[in-house]
């Protein structure tokens, strides 16, 4: 409990902390768009810690400005690849049609904490993904994934052959093709428009990580939770930058952000942080009258299995066909996690 209470506390001095104010005067500063409520963990610790770890690089020659509001979640890397912004955070999910090898990360059956899964993400990235070039036109920062997505209903769900038939908000990617094999109505909205959609019944139920009961306020409209061990998905997010805004910065700036925070240290820490964020909110569920969390049975862990196996089959050739040794990649990310 002292780690949630050191969490609120982030949360409330969040507006502070990223906003670039130092005791220093910073030679350069990176405007960062971003999607996400004030208080939600993105904005109030990602941005924060990403902030922390470019100043304490660059001894402060380099920080950030934060900006909220400037364009939808699925604008984000044309924002930052028109120079609109330096920096942002993209749900590759969002990107339809853009891109593949991103659904690798999302599969669901991984054992591990989004921590584990971001640090095998990016090595995954380095030795199988990299060649296909899908962040094209940005500087790739940093991979990472969200905590196992869980089920979020206004009405119970107890069972897995309950879902079939429902409207449920299910995000593209991995999401997208488990919602379908599930028998879902998938509705694609951004998360940020998740209460709203809840709130008007325009659906029955969200799938999303545990963060969000907190981060956005499904205790208040989505008040049982139907949960599946690993999860039915990981989501899939990159953080980004504007390439000629890094070509710009001096080689010494340029040369310490790629050894000591782009790259593996900064997915590290956002999977750290996600870790977090996703037990403050099953914290937040448990603490609030008339939420529930309903454990999936033996017999559902099962049959999602096989649907599971199906899903990540489809995946892997998909991944084939775009050039990837998906396999390999595959395996690496399962032995990365265990190991981790």
């Amino acid at each position: 409990m002292a780690k949630l209470g050191a969490i609120s506390t982030l949360l409330a001095s969040a507006a502070f902390a990223v906003s670039g104010v130092a005791a220093f005067a910073a030679e350069h500063t990176l405007i960062i768009s971003s999607w996400a409520p004030p208080t939600h963990g993105i904005n109030a610790l990602m941005w924060p810690k990403f902030t922390e770890m470019v100043e304490e690089a660059t001894d402060g020659r380099v920080t950030t400005e934060l900006k909220l509001g400037i364009a939808p979640p699925p604008a984000q890397m044309d924002l930052v690849m028109d120079g609109a912004a330096d920096a942002s955070i993209i749900f590759h999910g969002y990107q339809a049609g853009r891109f593949t090898t991103s659904k690798l990360i999302e599969l669901p059956g991984y054992e591990g904490s989004a921590e584990a899964a971001s640090v095998a993400y990016w090595r995954a990235y380095e030795k199988y993904l990299k060649d296909a070039e899908e962040h094209r036109g940005v500087k790739l920062i940093a991979l990472h994934t969200h905590g196992p997505a869980q089920m979020h209903t206004s009405e119970p769900v107890e069972t897995i052959d309950a879902v079939s038939g429902l409207k449920l908000r299910i995000p593209g990617g991995v999401g997208g093709d488990v919602g379908a094999a599930l028998g879902a109505t998938g509705i694609q909205v951004p998360a940020p428009k998740v209460y709203e959609t809840l709130a008007s019944k325009a659906a029955d139920g969200v799938v999303m990580p545990m963060e969000s009961r907190k981060g956005f306020k499904l205790t208040e409209v989505a008040q049982n939770v139907y949960e599946m061990p690993g999860g039915l998905y990981r989501g899939s997010f990159a953080f980004i930058m504007n390439e000629d805004i890094f070509a710009d910065l001096p080689a010494d700036i340029q040369k310490v952000l790629e050894e000591e925070v782009f790259g593996e240290p900064l997915s590290r820490e956002i999977g750290k942080i996600w870790d977090e964020i996703d037990q403050a909110g099953r914290a937040e569920t448990e603490a609030t009258e008339g939420n529930a969390i309903n454990a999936a049975s033996e017999a559902d862990q099962k049959a999602f299995m096989a649907i599971a196996e199906e899903v990540r089959a489809t995946v892997l050739e998909e991944l084939a066909a775009a050039g990837v040794d998906a396999q390999a990649a595959y395996d690496m990310i399962k032995s990365e996690m265990a190991a981790y």
